[in-house]
Parts: structure tokens; sequence; C-alpha cells
């Protein structure tokens, strides 16, 4: 691990990362603010924030326990918005396939929006998939440090900051300076094109699955845009 932490792939994948960690930190001190709100205590807000990492499941967590709902209500609610990951998953998963299990494993626990879209570019321009993944890993390492300070600067100071600032739409913003370099080709931006319509389409479905069915429908027409693409090219 020291070895890891000293190679300069994972470094260049921390310090790339900064941005994204620095723009996360208004909807970071919103998470932590929910949970104060909802009577957690710092062990217990810090827990969720360093376990399931992610900011929408973190705060529809502290909302339904804040509300008296069943904890399987919770555990259900949180693994829906979470689905997103399975997508993200597929298209990591040709990448990873040559890595050890456990490199496998410790990826898959720091992947999140932000990462997913740096560490992608990184494995399709790079062979090595070693030097890739210590990328990976350095952009998730410092996500996920950031994220737990922030929260936790949130739960202790993070409510003195106005609700009328909408402090939570920095994450879109964040998310789509990630995305943009990636919108290039037909395939892509026909994917992109498809999920963001499909999206607001679907908005009345419940449990916010207008997410995972719209990002299904982005693949599909992505797919078969490539394969139409590649017919032309013959």
């Amino acid at each position: 691990m020291r070895r890891l932490l000293a190679a300069k792939d994972f470094r260049a994948g921390f310090t790339g990362m900064l941005p994204a960690a620095l723009a996360l930190m208004p909807f970071g001190l919103v998470c932590g603010v929910a949970a104060a709100a909802a009577g957690a205590s710092p062990a217990a807000a810090l827990g969720l924030s360093a376990i399931v990492f992610s900011g929408a499941a973190q705060i529809l967590a502290t909302q339904l326990f804040a509300a008296g709902a069943p904890v399987a209500v919770i555990v259900l609610a949180c693994f829906v918005i979470g689905l997103r990951l399975v997508m993200y998953s597929a298209a990591m998963a040709p990448h990873l396939a040559p890595l050890p299990a456990q490199w496998q494993r410790l990826l898959a626990f720091v992947l999140t929006d932000q990462v997913f879209a740096a560490g992608i570019r990184r494995f399709e321009r790079d062979d090595d998939r070693k030097a890739a993944a210590a990328h990976f890993f350095g952009c998730g390492v410092m996500l996920w440090s950031s994220w737990q300070l922030w929260n936790m600067a949130g739960y202790f100071a993070g409510n003195v900051i106005p609700p009328s600032w909408s402090l939570d739409f920095a994450v879109p913003l964040c998310f789509l300076a990630l995305l943009a370099p990636l919108l290039r080709g037909v395939p892509a931006i026909a994917a992109a094109t498809a999920a963001a319509v499909g999206v607001v389409a679907l908005e009345s479905l419940p449990m916010r699955l207008n997410l995972v069915t719209a990002g299904l429908v982005g693949i599909a027409v992505g797919m078969l845009a490539e394969v139409a693409q590649e017919r032309r090219r013959r």
C-alpha cells in the first residue's frame, strides 16, 4: 500500500480530482447539516458519509430517518438511488477484469460519478491497467477523504449557511464539467441526448426510477448509434 500511495499515477489521480473535491464542498456541507438536523450523533454522521459515500443517498436516508421510516424502506430507497452505479460498473468491468479481485473490490468502493468520469478516460487511453487503476484509486481517495471533511464541517458549522443558497446545485455543475470532455462523436452525443430527454419525460416514475431508466435508454441509443456508424464506415 505504501508503494501505491507513492506511485506517480496515484498522485496524479489524487491531485487531478482536487477541483472536483472542492466543487463538492457545498453539497458535503448540506449533507452534514441534514445529518445534524435528523438528530444523528457525530459518529453516526461520519459513519454514514464514510460507508454510504453518496450525497443523494445520505440526504434521502436522513430525511426518511427523521420522518420515522422503517430501516428496510431507507435501505431500499438508497439502493434504488445507487442503481446508476450498476451502469458505471458495467462500463468499468472490461477494464478491471485483468486486475486481482482485491483491486476490483477496492476500486468498486470509491466508484462515484466524478471518479468514473475521470477514471474511464484514463482506462480508455492507457493500456497499462495497473497504472490506470492506481490513477483511479487516487481519484477515489481524494474524493472520499474530502467528502468526510466537508460532511463533518457541515455537521458542526454548516447550519449557518442559508437554505436560499441552494448549495446542492453544485453537484450537477461539477459532474457536467467532467462529462463534457467525454462527449466526443455521434454515439456519445446521441446517448447523452437520449438520457437527458428520458430523465425529463419519465419524471413521474416513483422512487427516482427515471434516472435508471433514462440511463438504460441512453446506453441503448448509444449502442445503436455506434453500430450504425460502423456500418456506414464499412
